[in-house]
C-alpha cells in the first residue's frame, strides 16, 4: 500500500514516521463511530466533531466514553451550538468530570446560534468564567473559508492567540499553499503549534452517507466544503495522503514552522485510514538504506 516516494532522505523519513507515528484522529457522534473507534489504536488522541443535527451533548458523551477507554479525548466546542454562560458552563463541567483536559473551539455552522456567535466570542467566555482545560486547539484555513473574507479570518486568528495552545489546518490538498500561508502567518507574528490536518482513507459512497446521516443542511455544506477530496477520490485509484505527506516532509524538518502533528481526517472510516497509517510506517521503515 505504500506509494515510494522519490526525495525522502532520512530526516524526511525520520520526520514523517513521527507524526505519522502519533497523529490525532477524528470522529464524527454517528451510529458507527463505537464499532469504528474499536480500530483506534490504544491512547490515542482523538477529536470528536459537533454537529448541529446530533447537538453539542453528543459530542461530549461520546469523549466522555473515549476518555473512559482511555484515549486523550479532545471534544469540539461549537460556539454557536452553545445557548449561553450557563449553557458553558455545564459543558465545560461535564468535560472536568471527565477529565478531559483538551479541546477544540470552532466558530460551528448552527443557523440559529445563540449567544456565542464566533470562536472567539466563545475562548473569551472560557476565560472569562475560568476552565480546567490545559489545551485548546482552533481551525486555520491555508486556502481560505468558504464565507469568511481572509482579512476577517487573520484579524480573528490574531485575537484568538492569547486564549489558545495550538491550531489545526483545515482540509487542504496542496503542499505549497500550507506552506506559503504558513510562511506569511510566522512573519505576521503568529507563533502558535500547528498541526496539519490530511484526509484519511476515504470511499466517495461513505463519505455522502456520512454526509447524509448528519443532517439534510449539514450533508449540502459538508459536500460543498470538501468538493476536492470528492474530486481526488474520484481519480482512478482514489485518494491517498502519501504524495501530500512527501512533499510536507520539509516542512516538518523546519523549526520556524513548528509543526506539532498530523490531524486525521477519518470521516469515520478508521479501519482503513489505520490500515493506511500502518502500511505507511512499514513502507517508511523498509525504505531506510535505500
Amino acid at each position: 500500500m505504500f506509494r515510494r516516494s522519490k526525495g525522502l532522505d532520512a530526516p524526511a523519513r525520520d520526520a514523517l514516521t513521527r507524526v505519522v507515528a502519533s497523529p490525532k484522529f477524528e470522529l464524527i457522534p454517528l451510529k458507527n463511530v463505537e464499532a469504528q473507534s474499536l480500530f483506534l489504536p490504544a491512547g490515542a488522541m482523538v477529536t470528536v466533531t459537533a454537529s448541529p443535527a446530533k447537538g453539542i451533548e453528543a459530542t461530549v458523551e461520546l469523549s466522555a466514553r473515549l476518555a473512559e477507554r482511555g484515549f486523550r479525548a479532545i471534544p469540539h466546542l461549537s460556539a454557536r451550538m452553545i445557548r449561553d454562560r450557563a449553557h458553558l458552563r455545564s459543558l465545560l463541567a461535564s468535560l472536568d468530570a471527565a477529565g478531559i483536559k483538551q479541546a477544540f473551539v470552532v466558530g460551528g455552522d448552527a443557523e440559529e446560534p445563540g449567544e456565542f456567535l464566533d470562536g472567539l466570542a466563545l475562548l473569551r467566555a472560557m476565560a472569562d468564567i475560568g476552565h480546567r482545560l490545559t489545551d485548546i486547539g482552533i481551525p486555520c484555513y491555508p486556502e481560505g473559508h468558504p464565507t469568511i473574507p481572509d482579512d476577517q479570518l487573520l484579524a480573528a486568528l490574531a485575537e484568538k492567540q492569547p486564549f489558545v495552545t495550538s491550531m489545526t489546518t483545515q482540509l487542504c490538498f496542496d503542499a505549497g499553499a500550507i506552506r506559503t500561508w504558513l510562511a506569511a502567518r510566522r512573519a505576521a507574528g503568529i507563533t502558535l503549534p500547528v498541526t496539519l490536518g490530511i484526509a484519511g482513507i476515504a470511499e466517495l459512497h461513505k463519505l455522502i452517507e456520512i454526509s447524509a446521516r448528519i443532517g439534510v443542511r449539514d450533508s449540502r455544506r459538508f459536500l460543498s466544503k470538501n468538493t476536492a477530496l470528492i474530486g481526488r477520490i474520484l481519480r482512478p485509484g482514489g485518494y491517498r495522503p502519501d504524495g501530500l505527506l512527501a512533499a510536507l516532509a520539509p516542512l516538518l524538518l523546519d523549526p520556524v514552522a513548528k509543526v506539532a502533528g498530523l490531524h486525521l481526517y477519518t470521516f469515520n472510516q478508521v479501519e482503513t485510514t489505520e490500515e493506511w497509517r500502518q502500511a505507511y510506517l512499514a513502507g517508511l521503515a523498509g525504505m531506510t538504506g535505500s
